[in-house]
C-alpha cells in the first residue's frame, strides 16, 4: 500500500481509503461478521483511512468500527466522520444540524459510540441551508483546539462555500463523488481545491456498483440505488452501454471493469484518494488490486472515448437531494 497526503498540510493517508456505508445501510443486508473481518483485512492491506457517517444506520456503523478497532488498532487507522444528517425513526431524511451546538453535540456522541477520543477528520455531510458555514467550521475549530479532532474536510461543497470554510480553518479534504461517469467537480471545484491546497476523498468511484460485473451480468441493484436515476428505465439501458465499452478497455488490460474505475480516479492526482465501498472481503481484494493498474495515455484516450465527460444518462442523486447539494449549485 503506498501512500498520499491530503492536502497541503493534512494527514498521510492510504492511497485507498475504505468506506464502511454500505456495511449498516442503503445497499440491503450485509453480513455484519464479514463487514468486521472486512474492516480488519482492510487494516492488516495497510488501508488507513476509514470513512463513516454518524447517520449510516443510524449509529450501527461507528459501534461496527469500534469492534474493528479493538485490540489495540486504533493508531493503525484515520478516522473520517461525517455528521448532521437527521433521520426519523423509519430512517427517513428529515433536515440538517450542523449549528455549533447541534456539532459539538453529534462529536461527542460519535466519540462515545467510535470508543476514542479523538477523530482524525470531522465534516459536515452537507452544507446546511439554514446555518453559515463559517459556524460549522467554526464549531469543529473548537473542537480542533479542545483536541478532540485533529483535521476539518468538508462535503458535497461547492466553491463559494469551500473558499469561506477555509479562511475560517485550513480545510484538509473534500469529499465529493468522481468516478469516469461522475466528473463534474472537474470544472470548478477541483481547481479551486489544488489553489488552496486541499485534498479530494472520492466516493463513488465505480458509481454505486454501476461500473461492475455484477451490473453488466444484470446482477441485483436493489437498495437505494432503486431511487437513483441512473438505475433507472432507458438511463440504465443507455448507461450499460458505457459500461461495456470500459469493460472491453479492462480485458484487454487483464483487469477487471471496477479495477479500471478505480486505477482511473488513482490517475486523476496525486491528491486525491478513491474510498472503495466494499462490503466483503473478496470485494476489498479485487479493489486493492487496483494499485496494480497502469493507465498509460492511450488508455486514458481510449476511456475518454467510450465514456466522455457528460456522456452519464441521469443526475447522480434523485431530484428531492439534488437540492441539498452544495457542489452542484451555479453562480
Amino acid at each position: 500500500m503506498f501512500t498520499r497526503r491530503l492536502g497541503a498540510n493534512g494527514p498521510i493517508v492510504s492511497a485507498l481509503g475504505l468506506g464502511a456505508m454500505g456495511m449498516s445501510d442503503f445497499y440491503g443486508p450485509a453480513d455484519e461478521a464479514e463487514s468486521i473481518a472486512t474492516l480488519n483485512a482492510s487494516l492488516d492491506a495497510g488501508i488507513t483511512l476509514i470513512d463513516t457517517g454518524d447517520f449510516y444506520g443510524m449509529g450501527h456503523n461507528e459501534l461496527l468500527i469500534r469492534e474493528a478497532l479493538k485490540g489495540g488498532r486504533r493508531d493503525k487507522a484515520i478516522l473520517s466522520v461525517k455528521f448532521g444528517a437527521l433521520r426519523d425513526v423509519k430512517g427517513n431524511f428529515i433536515g440538517f444540524a450542523t449549528d455549533p451546538a447541534s456539532t459539538k453535540t453529534a462529536l461527542a456522541y460519535t466519540l462515545k459510540r467510535l470508543g476514542v477520543d479523538y477523530i482524525d477528520i470531522y465534516r459536515p455531510a452537507r452544507v446546511a441551508p439554514n446555518t453559515p458555514i463559517e459556524d460549522t467550521v467554526g464549531a469543529i475549530a473548537d473542537l480542533v483546539k479542545e483536541g478532540y479532532v485533529r483535521h476539518i474536510g468538508l462535503s458535497e461543497a461547492g466553491v463559494d462555500s469551500i473558499r469561506r470554510a477555509h479562511k475560517v480553518h485550513p480545510i484538509v479534504d473534500l469529499q465529493i463523488e468522481y468516478a469516469i461517469l461522475s466528473r463534474g467537480v472537474e470544472r470548478d471545484i477541483l481547481p479551486t481545491l489544488r489553489e488552496l491546497g486541499i485534498g479530494v476523498t472520492a466516493y463513488g468511484v465505480l458509481s454505486r456498483g454501476l461500473i461492475s460485473e455484477s451490473a453488466l451480468a444484470g446482477g441485483s441493484l436493489g437498495g437505494a440505488r432503486s431511487h437513483y436515476p441512473r438505475f433507472q428505465g432507458d438511463n440504465l439501458d443507455k448507461n450499460l452501454i458505457l459500461v461495456r465499452a470500459l469493460k472491453d478497455i479492462a480485458s484487454a488490460k487483464g483487469c477487471s471493469v471496477a479495477q479500471l474505475a478505480i486505477a482511473w480516479v488513482l490517475s486523476r492526482g496525486d491528491d486525491i484518494v478513491p474510498l472503495i465501498g466494499a462490503r466483503k472481503r473478496e470485494r476489498l481484494t479485487e479493489a486493492i488490486g487496483a494499485l496494480d493498474v497502469t493507465l498509460t495515455p492511450e488508455d486514458l484516450a481510449r476511456i475518454e472515448a467510450a465514456a466522455p465527460d457528460g456522456a452519464v444518462a441521469g443526475t447522480r442523486y434523485a431530484a428531492e437531494q439534488m437540492v441539498f447539494l452544495d457542489s452542484e449549485r451555479r453562480a
